[in-house]
């Protein structure tokens, strides 16, 4: 069932996926500031001269007009903002990778405008040309953290001490960070065949995350391993089609 009609205006949005619909328009996936992820048809954007045709482009500042009751409005304006260099290489890869995470762990007209501002500063550091790998790692930590993973890394998950710097922990899902010395002490056995996927963390890594400090060659390992632990767990363990092809191109 449609849902009441409504008009927006100069929303600022960023394309995150588009597809072609019948002979000449698109579906475009949208990001928005204020209304989340959008679905849209631009009717006519796939013809020669449309005004769409060269605007609707992934990576790039937008501004959008929409209107429309049901689940897919209808486009009626995009306009290219400017000031973002194209993403190219392993760039690109990494920037396909936060549009994935966005379709796949996001609801339709969800707002999240803390999560658009780190998107939008997550692909302009990456146009910049900045080191990929503290980018990835702050944005999957914005993410999870608008999804409802509030557990504060800083703070132990049994008692609300504040974690050591160095102490040892595994971040328990739905608990949060654990001491080793306290799994022991409740009889759990902390071997690596127990560990499996799960990663040792040192409590220093988890004071820099929660400072958004990946200074440390150490605390950009064992997070890296911590925040896709997290997303997969999140997506259900289904495969990201973006890791598959970064992992291909770092194994070239």
């Amino acid at each position: 069932m449609a849902g009441p009609k409504q008009r927006v205006e100069q929303q600022p949005a960023w394309v995150l996926h588009t597809h072609p619909w019948r002979e000449t328009s698109l579906i475009v996936e949208a990001w928005s500031r204020d209304h989340g992820r959008i679905a849209l048809v631009a009717k006519g954007a796939r013809r020669p001269h449309s005004q769409m045709r060269g605007v609707l482009m992934a990576f790039q500042p937008l501004s959008m007009d929409w209107s429309g009751g049901g689940e897919v409005k209808t486009l009626a304006r995009a306009e290219w903002l400017g000031g973002q260099p194209l993403l190219t290489g392993r760039a690109l890869i990494c920037g396909y990778y936060l549009n994935e995470l966005l379709v796949r762990l996001t609801a339709r007209e969800d707002p999240h405008p803390q999560l658009f501002s780190a998107y939008a500063e997550a692909v302009r550091a990456l146009g910049r040309g900045e080191s990929e790998s503290p980018i990835l790692r702050r944005f999957e930590l914005a993410l999870l953290q608008e999804l409802g993973y509030e557990a504060g890394l800083a703070i132990e998950a049994d008692g609300g001490n504040a974690v050591r710097p160095e102490g040892r922990y595994l971040y328990i899902i739905e608990r949060g960070p654990v001491r080793l010395e306290t799994l022991e002490q409740e009889g759990a056995t902390v071997d690596a065949a127990a560990l499996g996927d799960q990663p040792l963390l040192s409590g220093q890594t988890l004071l820099d995350m929660a400072a958004d400090d990946f200074s440390r060659a150490e605390t950009l390992a064992q997070s890296k391993q911590l925040l896709r632990m997290l997303i997969n767990h999140t997506l259900g363990g289904q495969p990201l089609q973006s890791r598959r092809v970064l992992k291909e191109l770092q194994e070239l």
